[in-house]
């Protein structure tokens, strides 16, 4: 199964990440430093480039991310970084530090993003909205390395599972089957 619908600027809240093929999408010190060396399919980055209208993070991520912008540096927007304490954050002009209820955290970033996609960059942040039934698409990126630790896209311990369809779809949801083997190329 390959994604070839391009993705479209519908104002969706958008759960995106890529994920390591054992469900992290951040190691043990949420560093990314895991994601190198696998291909996406061309034009991807800059179809969320185009149809990014904001972004909304947590507080952990920010604070790795550095000066780090999303899609290394392409995109440009607004930036709203989810914190119970914005009075410690590291400042900058670029980001809106927010101490408020995920719900209103998306309305506010919504709003910014004027029509185009809100990208959710936070497992804990994604996890309540979809809590709260306000993901509209999850967008995964499966990238053929198991990890073994780190920060799961999904972990809600004694939870309900969630179940899924696939975009556009209607039938009883396909599993998806993934073949790989072990690789001797470097790391």
């Amino acid at each position: 199964m390959q994604d070839t619908e391009p993705q479209t600027a519908d104002a969706k809240v958008l759960w995106h990440f890529t994920m390591s093929l054992d469900g992290f999408v951040a190691g043990p010190d949420n560093g990314h430093d895991w994601m190198t060396g696998f291909a996406f399919r061309p034009g991807l980055v800059g179809e969320y480039v185009e149809t990014t209208g904001a972004v909304l993070g947590g507080r952990k991520g920010w604070d790795k991310a550095g000066e780090d912008r999303p899609y290394g540096g392409a995109w440009h927007g607004p930036i709203f970084v989810l914190t119970h304490h914005p009075e410690d954050a590291r400042p900058d002009d670029r980001v809106t530090f927010l101490n408020c209820g995920v719900a209103e955290a998306v309305r506010i970033a919504l709003t910014a993003a004027g029509g185009k996609n809100l990208e959710v960059f936070s497992p804990t942040i994604g996890r309540q909205l979809l809590e709260l039934g306000l993901i509209d698409e999850i967008d995964l990126h499966i990238t053929p390395v198991l990890l073994g630790d780190g920060i799961r896209l999904y972990d809600n311990p004694g939870g309900e599972p969630v179940r899924l369809r696939e975009i556009g779809s209607d039938e009883l949801p396909t599993v998806v089957n993934v073949r790989y083997r072990p690789s001797k190329l470097p790391r």
